[in-house]
């Protein structure tokens, strides 16, 4: 709907007569001391955080215990989180069960980990050609993405918060060149979601590893290829030791976007104060996590390239049969599953809007505007 200028400066007039009123009324709800569910409460808990990170890597666990430490001190210490990195107290990869069961009230990951529960998760965190950081984000929270999200882990007893973003990632170390689409065939490579289901259409094998056994995998050849991150993450597990060729761009995670999953009964138990302090934390933890993948990936790239590591281009017929495979996947999944055909069609009408704009707006930046300052 299409506001005009006279009412959009009666609602920017009306709005600040009536924000000393909204503070009042704010503060007013700060006086409460009622029990659980609202207002403020005096009971104490002790969490346990579980996350799909190797324990103590750098930014994902870093923001994990930012989170924890941002709780505990914003509620004066009545919130106590413990993280416990991937493999510490449950496999990284069984996290979504361990905060469904109450075995942890609280976790830290990405939705397409848990493609196997329903397809429909992998819209959540990220989709191969998909949208970005901020276009995935705008649907979360100015569309219907946070909605259809809630709605999904609801059937599992979960509530989602979005918790970051790790921007366009790289395509991954190979150790065999990719020239066509037919050197997929056969290829053993670590990648999650629904990149891993669009490199099986193109005949691949696509295996999900946690991190922590990535570099062994690629070592030992257990796997031919693996993506994980980008150049920051990517150059600390050594990659560039064990792989010859670093491809660009990453197709299948253009903007992969991170959660945190909450036990839904132990969060209800909250206070309405506690509930919107782990909802604030969440939010500038993740705004603190992309920030930092931004400027560290950008040094770490330039690390990599004085080393001397050969970073290639995925040539364009490839990139043209991976898009053309990545809709047959997705359409495939939407009609076999009608929750999945909902989000995938709210998804979609989402991107089409924001890339019209990003077409003339963003693209024609990088592509005429943006200066080279080197």
């Amino acid at each position: 709907m299409l506001i005009s200028r006279k009412t959009f400066v009666k609602s920017i007039a009306a709005a600040t007569l009536l924000l000393p009123i909204g503070i009042k009324a704010v503060m007013g709800k700060g006086n409460k001391t009622s029990g659980n569910g609202s207002g403020i409460s005096n009971k104490t808990y002790s969490w346990k955080m579980v996350t799909t990170w190797p324990p103590n890597f750098p930014i994902l666990d870093e923001a994990c215990k930012l989170f924890a430490g941002m709780v505990e001190e914003m509620s004066g210490g009545r919130i106590k989180i413990r993280v416990f990195g991937g493999g510490e107290l449950v496999p990284s990869l069984e996290i979504f069960d361990a905060v469904r069961n109450g075995a942890a009230e609280i976790g830290h990951g990405s939705a397409y980990y848990w493609a196997g529960k329903s397809p429909a998760a992998s819209f959540f965190a990220t989709v191969p050609f998909g949208m970005n950081a901020q276009q995935v984000s705008s649907w979360i929270h100015a569309g219907d993405g946070l909605v259809l999200w809630q709605e999904l882990y609801a059937n599992f007893g979960l509530i989602p918060l979005p918790a970051g973003n790790t921007g366009v990632q790289m395509g991954g170390w190979f150790n065999k060149e990719i020239n066509t689409i037919s050197d997929l065939k056969g290829l053993k490579m670590r990648i999650p979601g629904l990149g891993g289901a669009v490199l099986a259409k193109a005949g691949g094998s696509p295996i999900l590893l946690a991190g922590g056994e990535l570099y062994t995998g690629l070592e030992r050849g257990i796997i031919d290829a693996t993506e994980w991150l980008s150049p920051f993450h990517d150059s600390l597990m050594g990659f560039d030791e064990i792989a010859k060729y670093y491809y660009t761009p990453g197709w299948h995670e253009p903007g992969t976007n991170l959660e945190i999953i909450l036990n839904k009964e132990k969060f209800e138990e909250l206070s309405d104060d506690l509930k919107a302090i782990i909802k604030a934390a969440s939010a500038y933890c993740g705004t603190w996590l992309h920030a930092q993948m931004e400027a560290k990936n950008a040094v770490a790239y330039n690390e990599l390239l004085n080393k001397g590591v050969e970073i290639r281009t995925f040539p364009s017929e490839v990139i043209d049969e991976l898009r053309k495979l990545t809709k047959e996947v997705i359409n495939e999944l939407a009609e076999k599953d009608p929750f999945t055909k909902k989000v995938y069609a709210s998804y979609y009408a989402f991107q089409e809007k924001a890339n019209k704009y990003s077409n003339i707006a963003e693209k024609a930046f990088y592509n005429n505007l943006q200066e080279d300052l080197s």
